[in-house]
């Protein structure tokens, strides 16, 4: 009786996190009346059993009513805003107490799967599912401006303390800070209170960006009557998936201020306002049997209006690199659309230290002075499937190991006894920049830090011209020294009282980092596009990847201690390597172990569909990644102290 109670209460523990207005509605009274075999406690976090027990059942029908007409009588912008709230109290709706004492799962409501519900009464500790949040995340987040911004959210929300890479640092053992890099990469890390100089970091590293299409500094293209925006392909996307799909911009924008400053400010246009249309198969007989093969300069831009008025057009061959108004840059009728729209204002978030009305940008198009937009599909992200057992979403790779690092790093240290034990530093590294291709068949980055200097070679394929990522050459992307530079800060500062000789350098060997990156599922479709014996799945745990020439940064080290950590807490994991027919992706992983020496192990929750304009990946796959994560904050250190490899 008492375990049935228990998750009975976690259930129920969503039910805490009422905004107060809708507490106060007597939709709501009524809903806790429905449930008053439990008391809730304002403070608390979890539910309390009234007389100890609940009753033998709960009418499902009586409370999808009550909660259907708490939910009605939200405005509709208060129920966009707490939509999370509403789709993790709807779980609670599908829990009744059978007459021997176990729990059966009704119908789902509110869009909240099964799957979703069994992980979130069957981890001790991990009282909730990821699954709404998420959900929220990525319809939220559709640049890596956008993703950012909700991840500094996060972060403030749970207690850490945001700092600039441009002042100071103190940090102190016990605190928990983060900074940004351009808006567009964020670094958030926390101290172990049994710190001591040279111990070292606990990263997970993962990106925010996705392929898309970019805006070019001169959009505004006239083709046959119509309006086009010109575009650049960022990335190795899919293209073909980009045809025939409602489509919008988001991303961010300068605005010049009457006192002469310029503002920075996020846009998202959650309307559909463009769109690639495909060529009837009437003129084009031959697709179905040549494939669909779009040139990509002149077939994939977007069609934003009709010409209907020639000034708001500006013909493509008179547009020019010296033109320095956006007006003439880009067609008035996109800047028209951009300054009428909600600007993308997170609660208890300011973007910028100016006066800024939440509903609209207010401004004029003479008034933009630059911006930095992305093509991105308006429909939003969701769970499908017969079972609810799938995400279907754009940016899956790699917005969901960024949003299960960055939950995990909260979590871990959200308990104030959490890092009480702790003597190193855990750590999650959002970079943006990572999917940025170059074609060449040698590839080279170059890092340039005190503690090293060098160019590392990543491979040649002579019989394979292939696109390899080289990463993150930017100053906000892996490779730069953002996070090295961050790491020495911070290991200087606290080893500030003690002896310093190779502080630094200890510290990188105590480190590891966990390289986080989509993987690839089997495809039921394409079966033989996988080795026979390395064929990840879904629902069955991080994809471990493995390359003997190091396109992947896994060695049989850094792989026995990720899955050393999965197997203390039972958490499934799967291997992967690539036929030796086919050529390699690579992630962030070699680019951030090469710089350094940072022991390293590539990984990633496998999805179908990678790069295209939707992907999909398992609901499961999204809470397996999540314990693992926090498993490796809260159980590495341990279990690191076990393995001597060079004595």
């Amino acid at each position: 009786m008492s375990q049935s109670v228990s998750l009975m209460e976690q259930a129920a523990g969503g039910m805490i996190g009422a905004p107060r207005r809708l507490q106060e509605t007597g939709a709501w009274r009524l809903l806790q009346i429905e449930f008053k075999c439990l008391r809730w406690t304002a403070a608390g976090k979890s539910a309390v059993p009234r007389n100890g027990g609940i009753r033998k059942s709960i009418a499902p029908h009586r409370t999808r009513k009550s909660f259907l007409s708490c939910q009605d009588q939200a405005s509709p912008k208060f129920r966009a805003s707490h939509s999370s709230h509403f789709q993790r109290w709807g779980c609670i709706h599908r829990i009744t107490r059978s007459t021997h004492g176990g729990l059966v799962k009704g119908a789902a409501t509110a869009g909240f799967p099964e799957v979703g519900l069994q992980e979130e009464v069957n981890n001790v500790g991990e009282k909730r599912s990821l699954l709404p949040d998420f959900i929220n995340f990525l319809n939220e987040a559709w640049t890596p401006f956008h993703a950012v911004v909700v991840a500094k959210r996060l972060l403030g929300e749970a207690g850490f303390k945001q700092i600039s890479e441009e002042n100071e640092w103190a940090v102190e053992p016990g605190g928990r800070y983060y900074f940004t890099r351009n808006m567009s990469t964020i670094i958030a890390f926390a101290v172990g209170q049994k710190y001591q100089a040279g111990e070292g970091f606990l990263v997970v590293a993962a990106h925010t960006d996705s392929p898309c299409l970019k805006l070019k500094p001169v959009s505004a293209v006239s083709k046959s009557g119509f309006l086009n925006v010109g575009v650049q392909t960022y990335g190795g996307g899919l293209w073909y998936t980009w045809f025939d799909r409602d489509l919008s911009v988001a991303g961010r924008v300068l605005l010049r201020c009457k006192d002469g400053g310029v503002l920075h400010k996020l846009v998202k246009v959650e309307r559909p306002i463009l769109r690639i249309p495909t060529l009837a198969i009437h003129l084009d007989r031959s697709v179905n049997a040549d494939g669909f093969k779009p040139n990509l300069e002149t077939h994939l831009s977007p069609v934003l209006a009709t010409q209907v008025k020639s000034a708001l057009s500006i013909p493509a061959e008179e547009g020019n690199g010296a033109i320095t108004s956006a007006r003439k840059n880009h067609h008035s009728i996109l800047l028209e659309v951009i300054t009428i729209v909600d600007v993308f204002l997170p609660q208890a978030h300011a973007i910028c230290t100016k006066k800024v009305l939440a509903g609209e940008l207010h401004c004029q198009a003479e008034d933009i002075a630059d911006f930095d937009l992305n093509v991105c599909d308006t429909q939003p992200s969701c769970i499908g499937g017969a079972k609810n057992e799938f995400i279907f979403s754009g940016r899956l790779d790699n917005l969901a190991s960024s949003f299960c690092a960055l939950q995990a790093l909260i979590d871990a240290c959200n308990d104030p006894e959490a890092l009480v034990a702790e003597s190193g530093i855990r750590m999650v590294a959002l970079f943006d920049n990572e999917e940025h291709m170059t074609s060449r068949r040698d590839c080279f980055i170059t890092f340039d830090t005190s503690i090293h200097n060098k160019n590392v070679y990543l491979g040649d394929f002579s019989s394979h011209r292939v696109k390899c990522k080289v990463g993150s050459e930017s100053a906000q992307g892996a490779g730069s020294p953002t996070m090295f530079q961050a790491m020495k800060r911070i290991t200087r500062w606290l080893a500030r009282d003690v002896s310093t000789e190779g502080i630094v350098e200890r510290t990188i060997r105590k480190s590891f980092l966990v390289s986080a990156d989509m993987a690839h599922a089997l495809h039921p479709n394409y079966p033989d596009k996988h080795e026979e014996n390395h064929q990840p799945k879904l629902h069955e745990g991080l994809v471990i990847k493995h390359n003997a020439n190091q396109r992947y940064a896994t060695d049989s080290v850094t792989s026995f201690l990720f899955k050393e950590v999965a197997q203390t807490r039972g958490i499934p994991t799967q291997n992967f390597v690539v036929r030796n027919d086919m050529a390699c992706g690579s992630t962030i992983g070699p680019i951030l172990a090469s710089g350094i020496g940072i022991r390293t192990v590539d990984c990633g929750m496998p999805q179908l569909s990678m790069h295209s304009v939707r992907e999909m990946c398992g609901t499961q796959d999204v809470n397996i990644a999540y314990r693992h994560f926090r498993a490796f904050y809260e159980l590495f250190s341990s279990i690191d102290k076990q393995l001597n490899i060079e004595n």
